[in-house]
Formats: C-alpha cells, sequence, structure tokens
C-alpha cells in the first residue's frame, strides 16, 4: 500500500515526464520545468525537483545535462506515455498523453 506522499511523489514525476515529452528536442531546462510542473498543482521547491530529476536519472528515464537542463530518454517516453508502467510513477490516465 502506497502513502499520500508516495501517490504526490508518483504524479510529480509524470508530470515532469509529460513536460519533457511535449518540449522541444525532449529538453527542457530547470526552471522551465518547475514552473510546468508547478502550474499542474504540484507545489515543487528547487531541492525537490533536482531530487526528482535524480531518481529519474536513476532510473533511466531522464538525462540530467549539466546543471540547468534535463532530456527525456527513450525509456522514459517510454514510461511517459504509458507504453509501460514502472513503480514509481504514476500511469498517464486515458487522453492525458496529448500536447
Amino acid at each position: 500500500m502506497t502513502t499520500y506522499a508516495e501517490e504526490i511523489a508518483a504524479a510529480r514525476r509524470l508530470t515532469i515526464l509529460l513536460a519533457l515529452n511535449f518540449a522541444p528536442g525532449y529538453t527542457l531546462g530547470r526552471p522551465v520545468l518547475r514552473a510546468f510542473v508547478e502550474r499542474t498543482g504540484y507545489i515543487t521547491s528547487a531541492d525537490l525537483l533536482a531530487a526528482e530529476i535524480a531518481w529519474l536519472a536513476e532510473m533511466g528515464y531522464v538525462e540530467p545535462l549539466g546543471l540547468d537542463a534535463v532530456r527525456l530518454t527513450v525509456r522514459g517516453e517510454d514510461v511517459a506515455i504509458g507504453r509501460i508502467q514502472v513503480p514509481g510513477v504514476r500511469s498517464p490516465s486515458p487522453g492525458e498523453v496529448r500536447p
């Protein structure tokens, strides 16, 4: 059974992956990514975003590009669009994967 905090983290991670999936070149700067995540209702500090990016990178879903940008990997795209389901990232709902 997952906790509320784990459910929120899983939803926030999906939001990060979807933002990158719709971005040109599958890449966004951290400030833009943070603003996108916050616009979807998840208050996110810079430290929390860094921790989520580190977690997603460790799983192989994103690739940090220096200190400022993040790029989606092929595996991350599979997770973002619901091609595969993985623990720790919420699966997208039908119709959610649209630009």
